[in-house]
């Protein structure tokens, strides 16, 4: 399948390994790995982040092998859940940053289209998620309330 803002063609990402059977050196419980997922999300950490911690720190490769929950599904049930989804916010910030490059460098025209990219990359993924009914329908974006918010 071929790249949306690019002519090239590519493979999708990594793939977990297929093995089912849990690893020996795992010492954790489920309820002990969730109790460090909410730990975790209460010291402002988002959910990626939790799990590069949890693998790196703790040696839990994949926290829905134990658990039988994923990530953001633990920290929903601990009302711990982010007010926007972490891609739609990550985007945003990205979009911040490409407007204050913009204003420091006016003529640079690669970084204006990038803008535009990120733009309609806001626009597609808050489409999706008001029809998942992950935002509320009401909801809008806008560059001065993203600037404040994030």
């Amino acid at each position: 399948m071929a790249r949306m803002h690019s002519r090239k063609k590519g493979k999708s990402g990594s793939k977990k390994p297929s093995v089912e059977k849990p690893q020996p050196w795992i010492s954790h419980t489920s309820q002990e790995i969730e109790q460090l997922i909410a730990k975790l999300s209460k010291s402002g950490k988002t959910s990626s982040q939790i799990g590069i911690v949890l693998r790196d720190s703790y040696g839990i490769p994949n926290t829905k092998k134990i658990t039988k929950k994923k990530t953001l599904k633990i920290l929903r049930d601990h009302k711990l859940e982010p007010k926007l989804p972490e891609q739609l916010s990550n985007l945003i910030k990205k979009e911040i940053k490409i407007i204050k490059h913009m204003e420091k460098n006016r003529h640079d025209m690669p970084s204006r289209r990038g803008l535009l990219l990120t733009e309609s990359k806001i626009k597609r993924l808050t489409k999706y998620y008001k029809s998942k009914g992950v935002l509320p329908q009401d909801w809008t974006y806008s560059r001065e309330q993203a600037k404040i918010t994030v």
